[in-house]
């Protein structure tokens, strides 16, 4: 059973950061991408960040941009959001997702995504 694990949730203050890590327990994928999506109280689930298990450019929500960034270890199988000038309105649960489809039209399309994990808890305070 394919598993992603994600780390590194927590609370900050605005402006603070916070970097999420995501340990996947597989390593070749049928389809290349992986990312990052959220969901704030009373809102969809929105995707936040994607990038290639190949390489490749990443994607990013546009309220995201400048500010958070997403890369993917290869050696250690992890995927990793860093997190920087946080807002409270970046409070969310974020989750992990893998084998989706990158490009500019499908990367943010969470029914694209096979596996997800149980997501971790950022809250930013003002």
């Amino acid at each position: 059973q394919v598993q992603l694990v994600e780390s590194g949730g927590g609370s900050v203050q605005a402006g603070g950061s916070l970097r999420l890590s995501c340990a996947a327990s597989k390593y070749t994928w049928r389809r290349k991408c992986m990312g990052w999506f959220r969901r704030a109280p009373g809102r969809l689930r929105e995707g936040v960040a994607a990038i290639s298990t190949d390489g490749g450019r990443p994607y990013y929500a546009d309220s995201v941009k400048g500010r958070f960034t997403i890369s993917r270890d290869r050696a250690k199988n992890t995927l990793s959001l860093q997190m920087d000038r946080l807002k409270p309105e970046d409070t969310a649960t974020y989750f992990c997702a893998a084998e989706g489809l990158c490009g500019t039209e499908w990367w943010d399309q969470s029914a694209e995504y096979t596996y997800w994990g149980q997501g971790t808890q950022v809250a930013v305070s003002s």
